[in-house]
């Protein structure tokens, strides 16, 4: 498909297009596909998406790595993202975190926020470049004033462990709480447990209630693992919250 397909998809109006899109969702990854093989960047990446998720297709990480990677060619920064992704987590492909940490960097450095999340967050730890936690800590910093709530969660933990900054509390409680006010579980997480540092309990509970609706299996065991090392009335308190919901 090229030049003829994409003037046949130009060629239909907002309400053809609407339609096409209120389907099922196998009618949708169907029209996505299409104008994805005509050539389109954008729906590359989004058909992407679809067979990484099972969206609408049989599920099937490889292909999705393949459009990927056929609308990052085009310049798609998005696409370009989910590549380190993939490499990151092995969808599709072996892990290889140096390879992720170079599709992240290329998004990054053209503004890409989730981008600048998850490169700082390698160069945090020291996953597949060098350790720099002051490049990091710039990163996330440029990434929360765009409103990334894992960001914000990540610049309380630099404030709390004293990584690059000194430890200052009160700051780490700051972050903590935008994070949280902005969805990221994990920042709802440490919000509460600020709050119980500071025997604010009632108000900690809904945060660690909303931390665990939201969180995935992994954290969820993490968080069980905290709950355990608590007070007996705090323990019983934590898991009533979270059974409530």
């Amino acid at each position: 498909m090229g030049a003829a397909a994409i003037d046949a998809l130009n060629r239909l109006s907002p309400a053809e297009i609407a339609a096409r899109l209120s389907g099922s969702r196998a009618e949708v990854a169907a029209f996505v596909r299409e104008a994805a093989e005509a050539g389109s960047a954008e729906a590359q990446a989004r058909f992407g998406q679809m067979l990484l998720d099972g969206d609408g297709v049989a599920k099937d990480e490889a292909q999705g790595f393949g459009w990927f990677m056929r609308a990052a060619r085009a310049g798609h920064l998005e696409a370009a993202n989910m590549i380190g992704r993939c490499y990151d987590l092995g969808w599709g492909v072996p892990v290889d975190k140096t390879v992720a940490a170079a599709w992240y960097k290329r998004a990054a450095e053209r503004g890409l926020v989730w981008a600048m999340y998850n490169y700082a967050t390698l160069l945090a730890l020291g996953h597949g470049v060098p350790q720099d936690r002051a490049y990091a800590l710039a990163l996330f910093r440029r990434a929360a004033a765009a409103g990334n709530a894992k960001a914000m969660n990540f610049v309380g933990s630099f404030h709390e462990d004293g990584w690059v900054v000194a430890c200052d509390m009160v700051e780490a409680a700051r972050w903590y709480r935008e994070a949280a006010e902005g969805g990221d579980f994990r920042g709802q997480f440490n919000h509460a447990r600020m709050l119980i540092a500071n025997d604010a309990v009632p108000a900690a509970l809904p945060w660690l209630a909303s931390a665990w609706t939201g969180g995935n299996a992994r954290f969820r065991g993490q968080v069980l693992a905290w709950i355990e090392d608590q007070p007996a009335a705090l323990r019983k308190a934590v898991k009533s919250a979270i059974d409530s919901q």
